[in-house]
């Protein structure tokens, strides 16, 4: 049933479509409930007749859903694959009061999953009128056509660090509290998420440190303090390259995203930088939106030849 809110669909030559419920809770207290307050639940049914993007014939679909303007919070399904109908059945819920629910919109995006490429967008619905639909039991479900999206800017995550030097012992603190939003890199529809930092010079790394591994998640917690030894009269001559890996047990490790801290690094980067050097031993907390590899790689030598090692000493206890 598509109501009044029909919209042009993904193709003319059939129904492609996304079928979901929702339903509006009000202050009651349940075991599913974050906290028992208000919240928008939608539960995501099912898709229709999706275009193959694989040379499969088929596609690895699953979906994002935000409640606009808000992009900060998001959720998504599992994949799903090697389908072009694929059955979801997935409950998410938005904690938003009544009042505000007229000026909301759920924005959902189908993707095609890849592992080793950025993920297809395959199309998207949007939803407004939300105050229409909140009186119902949510089993009522909803169709709607999926249209034609332009491709989000790469959504790779965010990371929470703080910086801290001491001069006077030549010591540099990172401290890696958190990430949001990471970038799925498994079929479940999370990452195995570590952090890898990178002391580079001269477009060499120097030393590396890494965090503990964070299983099944897209938002994980380390509060991990990672130490650098490096003299203050060479601090200004290296730049911290941090990226965030998905751990895998079979193949290799992939890179969901990076940032690169420095003199000369780009916007935040290099204000994070800057505000660390100007408040010596207090710790600088900032959130960095994560890159793609391909542009913070360009800081960082592949040349084959040896080249001379910086005259740089970071070899401390603190080593691995």
């Amino acid at each position: 049933m598509t109501g009044h809110f029909k919209q042009h669909s993904l193709s003319t030559h059939n129904n492609t479509a996304l079928c979901y419920g929702q339903n509006y809770r009000r202050g009651r207290r349940r075991e599913t409930d974050e906290d028992g307050t208000e919240q928008l639940v939608v539960k995501i049914l099912k898709a229709l007749d999706l275009p193959a993007k694989d040379a499969n014939g088929f596609s690895d679909p699953y979906v994002k859903i935000y409640l606009l303007p808000d992009r900060k919070k998001k959720f998504q399904t599992k994949v799903h694959r090697k389908t072009l109908n694929p059955v979801f059945n997935e409950t998410f819920q938005f904690g938003v009061p009544l009042a505000e629910l007229h000026a909301r919109k759920l924005h959902f995006s189908v993707y095609d999953f890849d592992r080793f490429s950025r993920h297809d967008l395959i199309g998207q619905v949007v939803v407004d009128n939300l105050l229409d639909f909140s009186e119902g039991t949510g089993e009522k479900p909803i169709w709607r056509d999926i249209v034609e999206g332009t491709a989000e800017k790469a959504d790779l995550g965010e990371l929470n660090f703080s910086l801290c030097y001491l001069p006077t012992a030549g010591r540099l603190t990172v401290t890696i509290i958190k990430a949001t939003n990471l970038k799925a890199m498994d079929l479940t529809g999370f990452s195995d998420p570590y952090v890898k930092a990178s002391l580079v010079c001269e477009g060499r790394r120097l030393k590396k440190r890494k965090t503990s591994i964070k299983k099944n998640t897209l938002n994980p917690t380390y509060n991990e303090a990672l130490v650098f030894d490096i003299p203050n009269e060479n601090i200004e001559s290296v730049s911290l390259i941090i990226a965030v890996m998905d751990y895998d047990c079979i193949g290799h490790n992939e890179v969901i995203g990076m940032c690169r801290m420095g003199s000369d690094a780009d916007g935040p980067g290099r204000e994070h930088w800057t505000a660390m050097l100007a408040n010596p031993r207090k710790p600088i907390e900032h959130w960095h939106q994560l890159v793609e590899e391909k542009s913070i790689n360009t800081y960082v030598s592949k040349s084959a030849a040896p080249s001379p090692k910086p005259n740089i000493v970071v070899d401390s206890p603190h080593s691995e």
